[in-house]
């Protein structure tokens, strides 16, 4: 049987937004496990907060099933130039787009380079997202409560507009939701309530778009070992984390990159307004 890294694990905080490579253990993105069956094949697709953690993952295993994708981010270049290697050692074409995603003519830009690359648009993954730990709603400043909205939510509306008028019958938008949306941290209010968000925003949607055979789901993770992480948490749930959901120990991105692939192929031409958990055992009902 396959191991996981489980906690403790060492004290390693980091500036935001982190970095992949400063990580330890070294989160797994499928690099050596990952085989792709063509399930993709011929798809465009963009990933926002593809540098790294959850993104990179599935900007791989897109790749590994025959997509080209559009990665946008930050400024992290250096975990970004990585993810470029992953998708294009899989024969596909990797287009890099840095910004700040806050800003709705940046996801304006996103769409229209993508659909300049690559002819086509036909899956939105809607990832990235910004959280900060706070004990007290005083200690949450007004920019910082604003910030985590815009990144978190607000985008993923900027993205879907601009992406809808290339989005063809058959297209899917996969939103990254938590298990917060389900069973919200205190620690994280901002960040939770907009996982919450993020859900509701899903459902409506995907009743909106059913009509266009256009699909929209989320996937709802648990823990999962990304730069996040140790850029955002102080550093006691660091060392425990995962430690708190069945498995006992955090998710890797590899583990979620199935699930995004599933819903962005064929396969998932019924599964429309679904929200796919994926939390080492902590039930969302």
């Amino acid at each position: 049987m396959e191991q996981f890294p489980k906690p403790p694990f060492p004290d390693q905080r980091q500036p935001m937004p982190g970095s992949s490579a400063a990580m330890e253990p070294q989160p797994d993105y499928g690099e050596a496990t990952y085989k792709g069956s063509g399930r993709l094949a011929g798809k465009a697709a963009i990933i926002t907060g593809g540098d790294s953690g959850i993104g990179r993952a599935v900007a791989l295993a897109y790749a590994r099933e025959g997509a080209d994708v559009l990665v946008s981010y930050l400024d992290e270049d250096e975990d970004a130039a990585e993810t470029r290697r992953l998708v294009e050692s899989a024969g596909r074409k990797a287009v890099l787009v840095p910004g700040d995603i806050q800003e709705a003519r940046h996801c304006r830009l996103i769409v229209e380079r993508a659909i300049k690359e690559f002819g086509r648009l036909d899956v939105l993954v809607n990832n990235a997202a910004h959280q900060a730990t706070f004990d007290s709603p005083e200690e949450i400043s007004d920019a910082e409560w604003e910030t985590t909205f815009r990144i978190n939510i607000h985008a993923m509306f900027y993205l879907v507009k601009a992406a809808l008028p290339h989005l063809r019958e058959g297209a899917a938008i996969i939103n990254t939701t938590s298990v917060n949306a389900d069973t919200p941290s205190p620690q994280l209010l901002a960040y939770a309530t907009t996982k919450g968000a993020i859900q509701n925003f899903t459902g409506g949607l995907a009743q909106m778009l059913a009509e266009r055979g256009i699909r929209v789901n989320c996937v709802a993770p648990g823990p999962i070992w990304t730069p996040l992480i140790p850029s955002t948490m102080p550093p006691e749930k660091v060392t425990q984390f995962g430690s708190q959901v069945p498995m006992k120990r955090p998710g890797q991105p590899k583990e979620l990159a199935p699930v995004y692939v599933m819903l962005a192929s064929e396969e998932a031409s019924y599964v429309s307004g679904a929200t796919v958990a994926v939390t080492g055992g902590k039930p969302i009902i």
